[in-house]
């Protein structure tokens, strides 16, 4: 385990224990310290003076006042002596004058400091030498060179000098340490990078995704015999003929080494899905909503990044052209804003395409049916936006040549929102019709007739389906419906998108412009029928006589006739 030190680079004034260290002043041969006695500001100031006095006699201050007194005085000649003071005591010294006594002592007594203290070191010398203690004979005069050593310091002294170098050594060992590991992290760094941008790339490739040289950067050279050279790529996940503007949006960019990022980006991304809503009235006035199922995107893995982004680019020029189409339908009006169409679709169905945020999109509780007719519709969108880039691809590749001959067929793309809007009519119509039917069934069934109805909204498979939502000149969608009663006669509708009703009748085919017709028509066609079955019965039963019933079509009434009756 590592161990921090942390050394002050402060001089130590206590021991270890916490005593204070003294300051060391001569060492004895015998090896004994001596350490520096501490005495006051006071004491050491008396003990100055009284060497003062000692050294330099006791009348020093007043030799040293009839030194200055007998100094010339230039301006003593021009004023007049003052006699007032002369035989007056003399006066205490004013500041000036001893500031200027202090600058005059101070260099001798440094002098005297030096004296005194060569001539200890004299005496320390001559007392430690053994020879001079075993000859009789005085020393020379020549003094000899003696090496003298420091001597060592004290223990914690001593631990800290040492912990200090040690410390000086391990920092700078730490520091190229950690300059080397640093270089090798961000080498290491740089090599998962690298490996993980190629195998990024390669994953994306083998996805069937597309890769393009990325622009230079900004700044770079361009002039002639440049390095041009791509040094990054971009993945361009939008759709083949799509408009410029959502092929320019539909831009990834890996992530390279000099970023920390480890996911794709997509800086024209802008979150949005697309929902798809209805909401229909009933006859009690109450509206009932559903919307699609809106599943979360996957960013978790790289493939699953770039569908999310390419079905937010898909969505958003679906959004487009519907915007573009809402304002040219021909049996629905539309409100359209900028991320909300509202379409009154049919009676008392509104459809609604709004553009909501990525992490707003919820899918609420909602009926079964509503909620699969909206996700009908939005996969339906899908299949009408293919089939728009198909047409155009067709009509790209079909330019070069009609170009040369000089013919232009002018051909109108196919549209996108008209083809949804013919199947939710279709869908109330149909809906409609089955209601009327389904009230003439109970009716015959509570007169006791036997009634069987079969109602087929939209005939064929679903790959028929949607192979004619794929054509570029789709057909209508249709389906047929019969209605059997009494076990003999039948009625036999067929209905087209978006709102066409043909009945195929023994006598005529007729074709339904309203429900109250198909009304009409159903009670005149079960009314006769029924006429005739009691036609049926009553000459059954009146064989006997001889009796003759028929039908009355303009009262609507069966008449029976026998001999002196008449029913």
């Amino acid at each position: 385990m590592d161990k921090k030190f942390r050394l002050s680079l402060e001089r130590p004034y206590k021991r270890d224990n916490g005593e204070p260290i003294p300051t060391l002043l001569d060492i004895t041969p015998d090896g004994q310290h001596i350490y520096e006695v501490k005495e006051d500001a006071s004491t050491i100031a008396g003990q100055n003076l009284r060497r003062i006095f000692a050294e330099r006699g006791a009348d020093f201050f007043e030799s040293r006042k009839q030194s200055k007194t007998s100094e010339p005085q230039t301006d003593s000649q021009e004023d007049p002596p003052d006699d007032t003071g002369a035989g007056e005591s003399p006066q205490a010294m004013n500041p000036d004058e001893l500031f200027k006594m202090r600058t005059e002592l101070l260099p001798q007594l440094h002098v005297a400091l030096g004296e005194m203290s060569q001539a200890r070191d004299l005496l320390t010398l001559l007392l430690a030498s053994p020879t001079l203690s075993q000859s009789s004979q005085p020393p020379s005069s020549s003094l000899g060179v003696t090496l003298v050593t420091k001597p060592p310091p004290v223990p914690s002294l001593r631990a800290f000098n040492a912990q200090l170098t040690v410390g000086s050594k391990d920092k700078a060992l730490r520091k190229a340490a950690d300059l080397f590991k640093s270089a090798a992290t961000s080498m290491e760094i740089g090599r998962i990078r690298g490996e993980k941008y190629w195998v990024d790339a390669l994953k994306i490739r083998r996805g069937n995704w597309g890769l393009v040289p990325a622009p230079l950067p900004l700044g770079s050279a361009t002039g002639k015999g440049a390095d041009k050279t791509s040094k990054d790529f971009l993945v361009a996940f939008g759709l083949e003929e799509s408009p410029p503007l959502f092929r320019r949006r539909a831009i990834g960019r890996m992530p390279t080494y000099e970023s920390d990022a480890s996911e794709l980006e997509f800086p024209l991304r802008q979150r949005t899905r697309l929902q798809v809503s209805i909401t229909t009235t009933d006859s009690d006035g109450i509206h009932h909503t559903a919307q699609n199922c809106v599943l979360p995107p996957d960013n978790a893995s790289l493939e699953g990044s770039l569908r999310a982004a390419q079905t937010e680019v898909v969505e958003q020029e679906l959004f487009s052209m519907l915007i573009n189409e809402a304002g040219n339908l021909p049996t629905a009006s539309a409100r359209v804003s900028e991320r909300l169409i509202v379409i009154e679709a049919a009676q008392g169905t509104d459809l609604r395409f709004e553009l909501v945020d990525g992490d707003m999109a919820e899918s609420p509780a909602s009926s079964q049916t509503e909620g699969a007719t909206c996700d009908l519709i939005f996969a339906a969108l899908h299949v009408l936006l293919l089939r728009t880039h198909a047409f155009l691809k067709s009509q790209r590749l079909m330019r070069t040549s009609v170009s040369r001959s000089g013919l232009f067929n002018v051909v109108q793309t196919p549209r996108l929102l008209q083809p949804v809007i013919d199947i939710l009519q279709y869908r109330t119509f149909c809906e409609r019709v089955h209601t009327e039917l389904g009230m003439v069934v109970r009716v015959l069934h509570q007169a006791g007739i036997p009634t069987k109805l079969h109602f087929e909204a939209v005939g064929g498979s679903g790959e028929e389906l949607v192979a004619q939502l794929i054509e570029g000149a789709p057909k209508p969608i249709g389906g047929e419906t019969l209605l059997r009663f009494d076990n003999r006669h039948t009625l036999r509708f067929t209905l087209i998108s978006p709102s066409s009703l043909i009945a195929h009748l023994p006598q005529a085919t007729l074709t339904i412009a309203s429900i109250p017709q198909l009304i009409q028509l159903l009670v005149d066609e079960v009314s006769g029928c029924i006429l005739n079955r009691i036609c049926d019965i009553g000459s059954e039963m009146c064989s006997r006589v001889s009796a003759t019933w028929f039908v009355d079509l303009l009262t609507g009434r069966s008449v029976g006739r026998w001999e002196g009756c008449v029913l």
